[in-house]
């Protein structure tokens, strides 16, 4: 690969002001650095000229480098303290964060469980006589069929029971009376009540073994697919780690390069990076240039160009050439740190909100239990002993909350898997619950609002027409992998023109590439390619740039001047290059416009660029030239202003904002880290999913909040009738007959969550309505 190959065209970094010479200049001044970065045994690539792939273009680092990435390559600098339990190593994220396989574990407990205890209560229930008679058959005449209720809901009782009672003696000593300890409770009266009777001690009439088992069923059942929705929601720390090497290079005093572990790099230590390997630790380029992809971290698509004294930050990538580095920042200093820091304090300070369901269990705690006193009390006083205790055992195994249980899992549920068949994947249930409040939507610009690519925007010809100007500077790019090239071969294509061979392939650094194209010396290139010509940018390039646009210009030279002279070349045209804003945006917006939601947009692109594209689709607010750990205090900012915010992002370093915001959402063709630390996840890059989201939520709670009423409605209904409270006018309500409208309430909550599934989360459809 030619050393000069990715320096001439100047514009990786498109989204950055125009027209810096300087930069220019520097990167010419550092060329001959790249081949003597090539490292011992890799230096016949260098030999591969422009025909690489994307050789011949990382010169289009040279335009404009300026302002916007180099701001980003300094977020090391930032302030950031480590996360607690990080010790630098390089996958140190793995350790800090392991305590997310303990959601994992408990979705297998759970799952486990469920299995087990269903095989158990299938004999448990048909076996028991109170069961038997409520449906009407007799139990065969078989010895010691008594006793396979008692014996197996004992079972079920101390092992499926289990996570129930701990939790149940959590919430005692915590004092916060919950739905652990309303289930302890009526298992634990169903199981006593359930001997007393198998024994003949108590009534017959309080045989609940066949209730015991099918709540332990029910509850485990709901539990699992808590659990379940629990563990998909924290690998975002384990990704972060995952950017780092497992190995690094590192250079001795004596020019050997020894193999060590990035924990055992220190400050000052020189490490190879070899082209296509991670940056092992922060650190100064001291020597090479290389186009480094940066995505990872920074979210944006395009290479950016690093050369000696240049900042480069652990986890990125060298593209095309190999660089040596000055190590400045190991483990818990870097930036990568830093972001798992800022990850792990935004998700630790979200997941203390408390479920709906779980405060809905504390009230029902309290009032059964004091439902169950009045009932013991009352029955004493007008009634018998023997029939308090069967009311009072009856009000307190009734008020067990079968429905409640899965008011909400069984929402979520179906509602996930919903929105799952429409390219939106809930992680994390209160982020879907939250999203109906939203009041502001934040995106980030590129990859989300934009495609992240650059595309031909506009073209002007000096000379020729513009299909001819297609054709010379596509033949020019045609073997470049580089974006700014692949967007100029890709108009050609698109326009259906025919792209001829070019020969004699050249490049210069900072300044252009140029070939022979049927006998003509073309030349396609940045600002410095028309200095050194002499020559002035086209009139129409001014607009283009105040736009933000990236602009290359196509020259033909006369014979001989590969090297070029003033008044050997004449401009046949030029290109404005720009990151194409998806067509969905606008309808996006406008619709979250119409529902009275602000749209903002973030971005670490300079203010001209980022405002053009406010200004196309009608954003209400722009936060330009952000910086990566930064991200997280604009959600701050629009949190302290009393808004409830859902960020919309695919980089690394939207991670934090991610967390940070009521309601992350992630762009699922972005990095894992941005995925792990957002809420939801939108499969495709369809920016109006945002609203299928909302739509999802407003549903899904409206669902919870029925199923609540319902699940509530049941036992504030049931547990009076159950203690007698219309005894005096002669009715009391037979254990059976509470049973059955306590497994009829369940049914119900199960169909109305059912009725989820008609829901059309089409973002097309949703974005029209």
């Amino acid at each position: 690969m030619n050393p000069m190959d990715h320096d001439e065209h100047g514009g990786p970094t498109g989204r950055t002001e125009h027209g810096h010479g300087d930069t220019d200049q520097a990167h010419a001044d550092h060329s001959a650095h790249t081949a003597a970065a090539t490292e011992p045994g890799h230096a016949g690539h260098a030999g591969h000229a422009g025909h690489a792939g994307h050789a011949g273009h990382a010169g289009h680092a040279g335009h404009d480098v300026t302002s916007t990435h180099t701001d980003r390559s300094e977020h090391a600098g930032h302030d950031m303290a480590a996360m607690p339990g990080t010790d630098g190593a390089a996958h140190a994220g793995h350790a800090g964060h392991s305590g997310h396989g303990g959601h994992s574990g408990h979705v297998a407990m759970f799952r486990r469980l469920f299995w087990i205890m269903l095989a158990l209560a299938v004999p448990t229930v048909l076996a028991s006589e109170m069961f038997a008679s409520i449906i009407g058959y007799s139990l065969p005449d078989v010895p010691g069929i008594a006793w396979v209720s008692p014996v197996l809901g004992t079972i079920m009782f101390v092992w499926g029971g289990r996570p129930f009672l701990t939790g149940a003696v959590d919430e005692l000593r915590a004092r916060k009376p919950g739905m652990m300890l309303l289930i302890a409770l009526a298992i634990t009266v169903a199981f006593v009540s359930s001997w007393g009777a198998s024994l003949g001690i108590l009534s017959h009439e309080l045989d609940f073994w066949w209730e015991l088992a099918l709540l332990v069923v029910i509850m485990l059942l709901g539990h699992w697919i808590e659990m379940r929705s629990l563990a998909q929601s924290s690998s975002a720390l384990e990704s972060l780690a995952a950017l780092l090497p497992d190995e690094a290079e590192r250079v001795g005093d004596d020019g050997q390069v020894t193999t060590v572990s990035p924990t055992d790099l220190v400050v000052g230590d020189v490490v190879v990076v070899r082209p296509g390997g991670r940056v092992p630790a922060d650190g100064v380029v001291s020597e090479g240039t290389a186009d480094v992809d940066e995505s990872m971290i920074t979210g944006e698509s395009r290479p950016v160009r690093r050369t000696v004294g240049d900042h480069v930050v652990a986890g990125t990538v060298a593209t095309d050439q190999a660089l040596r580095v000055k190590v400045d920042a190991v483990g818990d200093d870097t930036a990568l740190a830093g972001i798992q820091r800022l990850v792990a304090e935004a998700q630790a300070s979200s997941s203390h909100a408390q479920r709906l369901a779980d405060r809905a269990a504390g009230w029902l705690f309290w009032f059964a239990l004091g439902a169950a006193v009045l009932t013991l009390v009352a029955w004493s006083i007008w009634g018998t002993p023997e029939n308090a205790l069967i009311r009072t055992i009856t009000v307190l195994v009734i008020a067990c909350p079968h429905a409640l249980g899965l008011a909400i899992p069984l929402v979520v549920s179906i509602s996930t898997e919903r929105a799952a068949k429409a390219g939106v994947l809930v992680k994390d249930r209160m982020a879907l619950e939250q999203m109906r409040t939203v009041d502001a939507v934040l995106f980030d610009k590129t990859g989300t609002l934009t495609k992240g690519e650059p595309v031909v925007t506009h073209l002007t010809v000096a000379s020729g027409t513009e299909l001819d100007l297609l054709a010379l500077a596509a033949a020019v790019e045609a073997d470049s992998q580089h974006p700014l090239a692949r967007a100029i071969v890709g108009a050609a294509a698109d326009r259906g023109v025919r792209v001829p061979r070019a020969e004699d392939f050249r490049s210069s650094t900072a300044v252009g590439v140029s070939g022979l194209v049927d006998g003509r010396r073309i030349a396609v290139g940045g600002p410095s390619l028309l200095r050194e010509h002499g020559l002035s940018a086209l009139p129409d390039v001014a607009a283009w740039e105040s736009e933000g646009a990236t602009v290359l210009h196509a020259l033909a030279l006369s014979d001989g001047s590969a090297g070029g002279s003033a008044g050997s070349a004449v401009i046949l045209g030029a290109f404005a290059l720009a990151d194409e804003i998806r067509p969905e945006s606008r309808e996006a917006i406008d619709a979250l416009h119409r529902r009275g939601i602000r749209v903002v947009m973030i971005t670490g692109d300079a203010q001209a660029v980022a405002q053009s594209v406010a200004d196309e689709l009608g954003i209400d607010e722009v936060f330009a030239g952000v910086r990566p750990g930064d991200k997280g205090a604009k959600v701050s900012e629009l949190q302290a202003r009393g808004h409830k915010v859902a960020m919309v992002g695919d980089g690394v370093n939207d991670a934090p904002a991610l967390a940070q915001a009521d309601v992350g959402i992630a762009i699922g063709a972005g990095t894992d880290v941005a995925i792990a630390s957002a809420g939801v996840i939108l499969a495709s890059d369809d920016p109006r999913s945002v609203l299928s989201v909302i739509e999802l939520s407003r549903a899904s709670y409206r669902k919870m909040k029925q199923n609540l009423w319902w699940a509530a409605g049941y036992n504030l209904v049931s547990v009076p009738l159950a203690a007698g409270v219309l005894a005096p006018v002669g009715f009391v309500m037979p254990m059976a007959v509470g049973a059955l409208l306590m497994s009829l309430s369940t049914v119900i909550v199960a169909l109305n969550a059912q009725l989820l599934r008609r829901l059309d989360l089409d973002p097309a459809r949703v974005a029209a309505s």
